[in-house]
């Protein structure tokens, strides 16, 4: 039985996980992608499909590139793995996904104002947490015995069971968003919808605040 705690502790808790660091990195993918948003509405690119894209890399994924950039440094410094730097190198993956999905849908002729158009925010919001996820369950695999260890690590993480809960439950969001009227007609409006889309901060704020009380208890 000590055995067991013993490897599910190693697979589902390093004691220094970083997720502070990452947290810092989506405010400033948020303040990035505003700032950009009311210069581009102020030189009157409201519409503009590249400045869309910008913004919502910024407001929605802004955050993935620091955490490439923060797990290339932990990677290069020869720190010890941990599931902040697999949840950081799965996010940095993801980012390239939603520009195929908009360029597409676009040159498809979907009205990305529309209610048809909901799943691009999406994509931009959280397909590096999908990305995340994904990286987060291979990381605890490597460190467990079996799958099924690897697995009740996944279900006992705030970060991992989160993140999933989020990649269900937003989209649905979004959608009802649209259908109500919303519409990303301006670059600051597409901004805050991408923002509000991107709850990518509450899977990094959990295992920050699990981190915290697990340095409480060992005190």
């Amino acid at each position: 039985m000590n055995d067991e705690r013993e490897e599910t502790g190693t697979a589902g808790e390093e004691p220094e996980e970083g997720f502070g660091e990452l947290l810092k990195f989506t405010l400033t993918g948020f303040a990035g992608g505003l700032v950009l948003a009311v210069v581009l509405d102020s030189l009157a690119l409201s519409r503009s499909a590249v400045g869309q894209w910008m913004v919502r890399t910024l407001a929605g994924e802004g955050e993935s590139i620091f955490e490439g950039i923060y797990a290339m440094h932990r990677r290069i410094g020869g720190a010890a793995s941990s599931m902040a730097e697999a949840y950081g190198w799965g996010k940095f993956f993801g980012i390239a996904l939603p520009w195929l999905i908009d360029a597409v849908s676009r040159l498809a002729g979907v009205d990305v104002y529309g209610v048809e158009g909901f799943y691009i925010p999406f994509f931009y919001a959280l397909s590096d947490q999908i990305g995340g996820n994904v990286s987060g369950f291979v990381y605890l695999r490597r460190k467990s015995p079996t799958t099924g260890r690897a697995v009740r690590s996944y279900l006992a993480s705030p970060v991992m069971v989160s993140g999933l809960a989020l990649i269900l439950t937003v989209p649905l969001g979004l959608l009802f968003a649209r259908m109500a009227g919303f519409s990303p007609s301006t670059q600051i409006r597409t901004a805050l919808e991408t923002i509000v889309a991107n709850l990518c901060w509450v899977p990094p704020l959990l295992g920050w605040l699990a981190e915290r009380r697990r340095e409480r208890a060992r005190g």
